[in-house]
């Protein structure tokens, strides 16, 4: 196990030197510059902010990275791939719908917006996992993986599953097509839900083993002819076929940290993240509660594991605020938790499963030195 170097810079600022002019700083002193972008394209995986919701990151941030890309030679967009739940991300167009109201788009960020497993969720590549233990084939967005380059800018926040939600969860979850995040979700095969199907027959059209059935004009699916592709879910126009959310959250960590070596394997690839906002759950819900712990600062790195253990630690090394879901918990339960905050909050969660696993699988180290930038 070696060690990986993490870049830290806080949330000061003084007259004359901004909070975006820090981030360009600190990620051209992270060594962003190493990579060759010229007249290459540079794939920068964020999220965009379930509607509602306010503690996703400002576009401002992404377009300092962008420029930076830019300066360097190189071709940026912004990206994400499609919800596998109901909501105002799950395709294309509710997507960029969704990113234009958050404030998302090319005059503010300085490149173009694309949804990375198309219209429904359904574009996606098959990307070989060597030495994965859970995933041999991920379901990756067409475009993340059309991209020369990758690069990964994550709100580190609290996350109900996962423990947290930093590096690993926007690379390894975020990239999976709506099949990829059913994958990662579920030990078993998509349902359908009789009071919301109306009988279109989208799903046995998209599939190619014949498993949606047909009874009293409603359909159900066959799980003997199922193979999980999830390509039913993308295409019904209800919301009819459901994901089961049934695998353990410890292999479902295991998962991403697999999914986000089909990411980044082979091809150079930085990560970025803001420990701003720290909300308890994901910018996925349409609603963010009050942050857990104070602003922090901006981390980065070329190993996202590393990254992800030096924010984490970062948090659980800060005060909790008041009027919090962390403040609620009390100081017994988080003594009894030796005042991780995450696990005081999501007790049933376990956050090291990700991280570990993905050192166990070649991605990045635990181990890491923190550089702090000015």
């Amino acid at each position: 196990m070696g060690v990986s170097k993490v870049y830290f810079t806080d949330m000061r600022t003084k007259n004359g030197d901004n909070l975006l002019q820090k981030l360009q700083r600190l990620i051209k002193t992270a060594g962003i510059g190493n990579i060759d972008f010229e007249n290459k394209y540079a794939a920068i995986k964020m999220h965009f902010g379930e509607p509602g919701n306010l503690a996703f990151l400002r576009p401002n941030y992404a377009k300092a990275v962008a420029d930076v890309v830019k300066e360097l030679g190189g071709k940026p967009f912004l990206t994400d791939c499609n919800t596998l739940y109901v909501g105002g991300r799950k395709n294309a167009l509710d997507h960029l719908d969704s990113a234009n109201l958050n404030g998302f788009n090319p005059m503010t960020t300085g490149c173009q917006v694309l949804i990375a497993d198309g219209l429904k969720g359904t574009d996606e590549a098959l990307v070989p996992v060597e030495g994965g233990t859970y995933v041999k084939e991920a379901k990756i967005g067409q475009a993340v993986m059309d991209a020369d380059i990758f690069i990964s800018l994550s709100h580190f926040k609290g996350h109900e599953a996962a423990g947290f939600g930093g590096a690993l969860k926007n690379i390894g979850m975020g990239c999976g097509s709506r099949a990829g995040k059913m994958e990662m979700h579920s030990a078993g095969k998509p349902h359908v839900d009789q009071d919301l199907c109306v009988g279109c027959k989208a799903c046995a059209k998209i599939c190619a083993h014949d498993a949606p059935q047909f009874e009293n004009k409603k359909a159900y699916i066959d799980h003997d002819k199922c193979v999980g592709c999830g390509r039913c879910i993308g295409v019904c126009p209800k919301d009819a076929v459901l994901p089961a959310s049934d695998e353990s959250n410890d292999i479902m960590n295991c998962k991403i940290a697999e999914y986000t070596k089909a990411v980044i394997d082979g091809r150079p690839n930085f990560h970025i993240s803001l420990v701003v906002d720290v909300s308890p759950y994901c910018d996925c819900h349409a609603e963010n509660d009050a942050a857990i712990v104070p602003n922090v600062g901006m981390f980065a790195s070329f190993d996202p594991v590393a990254l992800d253990m030096a924010c984490v630690d970062a948090v659980n090394a800060q005060p909790v605020l008041s009027n919090s879901q962390l403040d609620d918990c009390g100081e017994e339960t988080r003594a009894s938790h030796h005042h991780d905050h995450f696990t005081s909050i999501f007790p049933d969660t376990n956050w090291k499963s990700a991280v570990e696993h993905g050192a166990k699988i070649g991605i990045g180290n635990l181990e890491y030195e923190l550089i702090q930038v000015k």
